[in-house]
């Protein structure tokens, strides 16, 4: 994971990107005890921001990156030093959650990783089956800021969810 690290800040470095947070089950491992997941989530500011009208394209990053050798795909994810990579971009939700991630270090590299509040919501907004069990573990074991949590469920319309599942948490 170091190593892809250390690729994913070199994209910030070199421009290709403004931001990144790291999302997904691989963030929620920040915060909860180690569970099996295959794939790095990767929320991403691109370069160029779109209008809202626009699509977003990250033709940019995938290029970059296939010319620094790394051009094996497995389904949606981009193989980098071993680890499926998945890039996002980030919208609404995510734009936000990414926008408030939090600075770590990770065997020595600096990256960032969205908040356990953030991570509830987003799981909410997608709302499998996996995602439901990624917010047990969350609440459980996570120091959860629960007024943000509480502002962030209004916001996006998620309080009716969230109770109807967990209001006995």
């Amino acid at each position: 994971m170091r190593k892809t690290l250390e690729v994913i800040n070199e994209l910030k470095r070199e421009g290709l990107i403004k931001d990144y947070a790291i999302g997904g089950a691989i963030a929620a491992l920040r915060w909860t005890e180690p569970f099996f997941t295959r794939d790095l989530d990767i929320f991403v500011i691109p370069q160029k921001e779109p209008n809202e009208k626009e699509l977003v394209i990250l033709s940019d990053i995938y290029e970059y990156l296939k010319d620094r050798g790394y051009n094996q795909w497995i389904g949606q994810w981009l193989i980098i030093e071993g680890v499926p990579v998945e890039f996002i971009p980030a919208e609404g939700l995510a734009r936000e959650a990414l926008d408030n991630a939090i600075t770590i270090e990770f065997e020595g590299i600096e990256t960032r990783v969205i908040s356990p509040e953030y991570l509830i919501a987003l799981f909410l907004k997608a709302f499998r089956e996996k995602d439901k069990a990624k917010i047990q573990l969350l609440l459980q074991q996570a120091e959860i800021n629960m007024e943000r949590l509480k502002l962030l469920l209004n916001k996006y319309n998620l309080t009716g969810r969230f109770n109807s599942i967990y209001k006995n948490e």
